[in-house]
């Protein structure tokens, strides 16, 4: 079958691994590697409240979100004016996660409409997409046995995805690879469809149209170690997004402007530093000492551009 019909029963299926598994139990995200986050989120969160005028109701919803912890420690940390304005969405195709506070609805379609922050985290990785390879006839979708991850070359692409590669992913040489994203154009486009007013805001790996990597991301995950992208339901299957394409999609469903810039920038403009405590402060306060180091390590993982600070964010605002 093609890559994008065994990625979407291998996550999404009957038994598939998203249907059964939490992200957390197989590899580390920004939002489980520390609460401060979640806190950059609702820096966030306040400054679209702010730009919005402090509406009656405001949405915040995730999307992707995995067990609910980012909207959770969110939520938890809001003043309590705010959170009493807040409507707070987690958007997933997996079962409500147990003990999730009974103020965030759990639901597997996306709003039809939000005034707010909506962010998707790690999300656009997961939706399927198919893979093309050149060769001296043109490029030719690749096929995959998904019991076993053996691969052969099938038929040409679709127009649109031909004109997708064309303009996004072009193979210029035979044996080069790449992943078809026009159905994660679509899939944002969505949630810039149904943004009324606020900030629409995908976290991702990623990848710029004068850089993608030559033989394509396809990876699979499994107990926190990377594993053979074999679609058969046991490991998440994942591949890099290329933002730029989302970003243009998202301007054609109506977005009026458009931020795409690290991980790293973006968190140390909601002021994530990772700065160290002056060492004065042992000797006064020796416990915030520890403290404020112990976040200063936290905040530097998150912004490490080797690590999560290399994450693509797109930001697009509808006002």
């Amino acid at each position: 079958m093609t890559w994008q019909e065994a990625f979407q029963r291998a996550l999404y299926g009957e038994d598939g691994f998203y249907m059964r598994e939490r992200p957390s139990g197989h590899f580390r995200t920004s939002v489980g590697a520390s609460p401060v986050f979640a806190a950059a989120v609702l820096r966030l969160l306040i400054i679209v409240d702010a730009r919005l005028g402090g509406p009656d109701r405001l949405d915040l919803v995730d999307i992707g979100s995995g067990d609910g912890l980012l909207v959770t420690e969110v939520l938890r940390a809001a003043e309590p004016e705010l959170a009493g304005r807040l409507r707070v969405t987690a958007v997933d195709l997996s079962p409500r996660p147990a003990g999730l506070p009974e103020g965030i609805a759990w639901t597997a379609a996306l709003p039809e409409s939000i005034t707010g922050l909506a962010i998707a985290n790690e999300w656009l990785d997961n939706v399927p997409v198919d893979v093309a390879e050149r060769t001296p006839e043109g490029p030719r979708l690749v096929l995959v046995d998904p019991g076993t991850g053996a691969e052969r070359l099938g038929g040409p692409p679709q127009d649109a995805d031909r004109l997708w590669l064309e303009r996004w992913w072009p193979l210029g040489s035979t044996g080069l690879r790449a992943e078809i994203g026009r159905p994660r154009d679509e899939a944002w486009a969505a949630v810039v469809t149904r943004l009324t007013r606020g900030l629409a805001v995908a976290v991702d790996y990623a990848h710029p149209v004068d850089n993608r990597p030559p033989l394509g991301t396809l990876a699979g995950y499994r107990d926190g170690a990377c594993v053979p992208a074999v679609p058969d339901g046991s490991c998440d299957i994942t591949a890099h997004v290329a933002l730029d394409a989302c970003a243009a999609a998202g301007e054609r469903a109506g977005a009026i402007s458009t931020t795409l810039t690290t991980q790293r920038q973006a968190l140390r403009d909601l002021g994530v530093t990772g700065a160290r405590p002056p060492l004065s402060l042992a000797s006064t306060d020796p416990g915030g000492y520890l403290r404020a180091l112990a976040r200063a390590s936290e905040e530097a993982e998150l912004i490490d551009p080797d690590g999560l600070g290399g994450f693509g964010w797109l930001g697009q605002w509808k006002i």
